[in-house]
């Protein structure tokens, strides 16, 4: 137990210190902004070309974990969304919203720094192949599933287009193709360049949990028990079990970067959920679930960390 405390402590440390930095004033939350802003469009994108270029392509890129991760991530969806819309009588956006809570993790706030403590350099592969399914399969498909449920069949297009003009200005998804290109053709940044993109690289992690703390300073989860409850036990149990279960229906070649994956799936949800939320009305219940995961996940965390190892 000391020694699942001291992976998990530092991580939930870090994010306490950043809590407190936003509740005494020390931060403002335009700050936090910024800082999140950062970590999404420099340390986050250097980590995952870092991951990529130090590696041949061919064993950075598993198509089982792909497949195993995608696969467990639709189910945990899928689940997720029938619960809300045929048991909880929700309407199909919100309903779309609880599958999304439930099925994407905070990969790069959260996910990466726990499980660069617990397993070391599978992190960083596990973090770019999960930004894939993440960021090309489940956000993409849960947006515009959302965009339906709001709109009639005549908005498909619009919602479609919408998502795909976010996807191709994402900085990670620009990363991640960069760097796939570089690894195809065999090309590397010279050293100055690699050299940057290391030390944005490790300012990833740190701030990323800054920052996590800081954003849920002034976050409501009162009144939501039984929405809250459902996408916490979704997000840090369900999902880590189907990937879990997937992988090993589909193996991957490394079971270290299998490890990786379940725990990355462990993780709460994607800090912007709250964000995506707002769209739908949605932000106070999304925000309050955002809060009791990330809270929650100090022990379900441990607990796989402890069954794992």
């Amino acid at each position: 137990m000391l020694a699942i405390l001291g992976i998990t402590a530092p991580i939930f440390i870090l994010i306490a210190i950043g809590f407190f930095s936003c509740r005494s004033g020390l931060v403002s939350r335009d700050q936090t902004a910024g800082m999140g802003r950062f970590v999404i469009s420099f340390a986050l994108p250097a980590l995952v070309m870092k991951a990529l270029l130090e590696r041949p392509l061919a064993e950075v890129v598993d198509w089982n974990y792909l497949l195993g991760y995608g696969l467990g991530s639709l189910l945990t969806f899928g689940l997720g969304f029938a619960f809300a819309r045929k048991v909880r009588k929700d309407t199909a956006s919100g309903s779309v919203l609880v599958g999304l809570g439930m099925s994407v993790s905070n990969s790069g706030f959260v996910g990466y720094p726990i499980v660069a403590i617990a397993l070391g350099s599978p992190a960083a592969v596990a973090l770019a192949l999960g930004m894939m399914i993440e960021n090309l399969l489940m956000i993409p498909l849960a947006l515009t599933l959302a965009e339906l449920g709001r709109q009639s069949a005549s908005g498909l297009w619009p919602a479609l287009r919408g998502t795909l003009a976010n996807l191709v200005r994402h900085p990670i998804l620009i990363a991640i193709t960069l760097a796939l290109l570089l690894a195809v053709f065999e090309l590397r940044p010279p050293a100055v360049l690699m050299r940057v993109i290391d030390m944005l690289a490790l300012a990833s992690a740190p701030v990323a949990l800054f920052v996590i703390g800081a954003s849920l300073y002034g976050m409501k989860v009162s009144g939501l028990a039984l929405d809250v409850g459902q996408m916490a036990i979704g997000k840090l149990i369900i999902h880590p079990l189907m990937i879990l279960l997937c992988f090993t229906l589909i193996p991957v070649s490394d079971p270290v970067l299998a490890s990786a994956g379940v725990l990355m799936a462990a993780a709460p949800m994607m800090s912007i959920y709250p964000i995506l939320g707002a769209r739908y009305g949605l932000e106070g219940r999304c925000a309050a679930a955002l809060v009791a995961a990330t809270i929650l996940s100090f022990l379900s965390i441990s607990l796989f960390i402890w069954a794992m190892t």
